[in-house]
């Protein structure tokens, strides 16, 4: 089993990290603080390559007229627009006047366009649901009508007895299934990773 250098490190510092999160230690704390600071670097680093990588793509589309040059367009204006306005002499990056309008009265409106879509793509979920008459597809239907009656604008005694439950329900049953199914997908893409990186079951790198 062939192990490279790349490989051998990311086990090295995931190890540190998670010994570090199970012991309470100065030293190891201290250690733990830099390889998480060093982490930080790189991934600034990789993000800088790939917006660059980005603009270069969507430059050459618009250069060689290929593609969806409307898009790259798009896509390059905005970039412009937000480091410039977060870039500029006397700014004060992410924190600016111009930086925060720009994501409340661009950004925000957008994300919330792309949240509205997903009503009618769940209306689509219910009906194929619906036709496939399935015991998931039921469970689902069961779960959204019950979220949706619990969300029901009533005032009065009513409507704080729903607002009580809703809380409840988002909290603790929907709360733990949400965390129990990101620590399963958390574990699982960690050993398919090891498995991989160390080149178990005869997978080279």
């Amino acid at each position: 089993m062939r192990r490279s250098l790349p490989a051998a490190t990311l086990v090295v510092v995931g190890l540190l990290l998670l010994v570090d999160y199970v012991v309470i230690n100065p030293t190891l704390a201290a250690i733990a603080d830099l390889v998480l600071e060093l982490v930080v670097l790189l991934a600034a680093a990789a993000a800088l390559a790939g917006g660059a990588a980005l603009v270069l793509r969507h430059g050459a589309q618009l250069i060689e007229e290929r593609g969806e040059r409307a898009g790259s367009m798009a896509l390059l204006t905005g970039f412009a627009v937000v480091l410039v306005a977060g870039l500029y002499p006397g700014s004060h990056g992410a924190t600016d006047p111009a930086v925060r309008w720009l994501v409340a009265a661009l950004l925000a409106p957008l994300i919330a366009s792309l949240f509205g879509l997903l009503f009618f793509f769940l209306l689509g979920a219910v009906r194929r649901a619906t036709l496939l008459r399935t015991r998931e597809g039921s469970l689902m239907l069961a779960a959204a009508a019950l979220v949706l009656v619990l969300l029901l604008p009533i005032g009065g005694g009513a409507g704080d007895w729903l607002a009580g439950a809703a809380g409840w329900t988002l909290a603790v049953p929907i709360g733990a299934a949400f965390r129990g199914l990101l620590i399963g997908v958390a574990i699982v893409t960690s050993v398919h990773a090891a498995r991989v990186l160390l080149a178990v079951n005869g997978v080279e790198e």
